[in-house]
């Protein structure tokens, strides 16, 4: 890159990707723990009770650094793709 171009920086979309990832790795620890990941999810996702999310290798310190109303639209937005 020479320092004559202007660099487009979206925010929106590295937000969305440490989402995906965050939420690849919640999927992975807690199929690992013995939970259906998607129940675990839902059930936070609906409640806001962190205690659906296993504290596994940092997993619910990770999902609550995520606002539940950003989470659902990412799914959401990416579902409907």
């Amino acid at each position: 890159m020479d320092n004559n171009t202007t660099v487009l920086f979206n925010v929106s979309e590295v937000n969305e990707k440490l989402i995906k990832d965050t939420l690849r790795d919640a999927l992975e620890s807690l199929e690992e723990r013995g939970y259906n990941p998607i129940n675990q999810l839902v059930g936070y996702i609906i409640s806001g009770d962190l205690g659906y999310i296993s504290s596994y290798k940092e997993t619910r310190n990770k999902i609550a650094k995520i606002d539940r109303t950003v989470l659902v639209e990412v799914l959401l937005k990416n579902y409907l793709k």
